[in-house]
């Protein structure tokens, strides 16, 4: 049992954020929202211990699914990071605020960016993409792009409140769906020019400004037996994130990037990893 002990621990934390939430602002939702996420979390890596090849895949259509359907377009809840900053401006916590604050700015702390490998619904798309190995070399100096579109989404929001917009809400909802359609357009359209699935997350997503600092502490890290380890290199040609996981120490290459995807543990031919 105890090779199950991850998946029980990974859906109780999730569960102790679901009731501690539900109590605190008592709310029944909260309690359905996170034991729901939990499950889906604990499920996926219960069928990866079992050897499902799509354990993570199944993870993030549930939570993503749920996310961009019945959070974003049903219940009308910006999800998005204009969501994060018009909850921050309003100084209610509730929603996106409380969504950043579990699963990309403290929840970090714990299991570092994998949101975005097994919950992200703009990744979920990207990942039906055929360029799940990246094609060509990791582009530097292109970064910066995440910064300009982190700092833009925050004076839009600022904007609206300093012109006292009417209706700022229907506003939310309607930018959550434009902003959505530009995240795909933008990200399938950068997948396929540099052949690379996950070149959006690594050059334009705006969330991992709130993701890297705090994934450089990570409990959860793949790390290597190096006396099992023949240096053949096959973790780096199969990380859709490039990382180097030949490197234990945090100041890796690409160390704050990892997704947890676990593509090159399946990958290792002598289960170093």
């Amino acid at each position: 049992m105890k090779k199950y002990l991850l998946p029980i621990a990974m859906f109780a934390v999730f569960e102790a954020v679901a009731v501690a939430l539900w109590l605190t602002k008592d709310n029944l939702f909260y309690l359905f929202n996170f034991s729901y996420i939990g499950a889906s979390v604990a499920l996926g890596v219960f069928l990866y211990i079992q050897g499902n090849k799509n354990a993570r895949r199944i993870t993030q259509l549930l939570v993503g699914l749920y996310m961009l359907v019945y959070l974003g377009l049903i219940s009308n809840e910006n999800m998005q990071i204009e969501g994060f900053w018009y909850y921050l401006f309003t100084g209610v916590f509730e929603a996106a605020t409380i969504h950043y604050a579990v699963a990309k700015i403290f929840g970090p702390l714990l299991f570092g960016r994998g949101w975005c490998g097994y919950a992200c619904w703009t990744a979920m798309v990207l990942d039906f993409l055929p360029y799940k190995i990246p094609q060509q070399p990791r582009r530097k100096g292109l970064g910066w792009i995440r910064y300009v579109v982190f700092v833009a989404s925050l004076v839009f929001v600022a904007a609206l409140f300093l012109m006292h917009v009417g209706n700022i809400e229907r506003i939310m909802f309607w930018a959550f769906i434009v902003g959505n359609v530009a995240y795909y357009a933008v990200g399938i359209a950068l997948a396929y020019a540099f052949k690379d699935n996950r070149a959006f997350c690594k050059y334009v997503c705006p969330i991992t400004v709130f993701l890297k600092p705090m994934s450089y502490f990570s409990l959860l890290r793949v790390t290597c037996d190096h006396s099992k380890c023949v240096q053949c290199g096959a973790c780096k040609r199969v990380c859709p994130m490039n990382v180097d996981m030949l490197d234990d120490s945090r100041k890796r290459e690409n160390g704050t990037e990892c997704i947890l995807c676990l593509e090159c543990v399946r990958n290792c031919p002598k289960k170093a990893l």
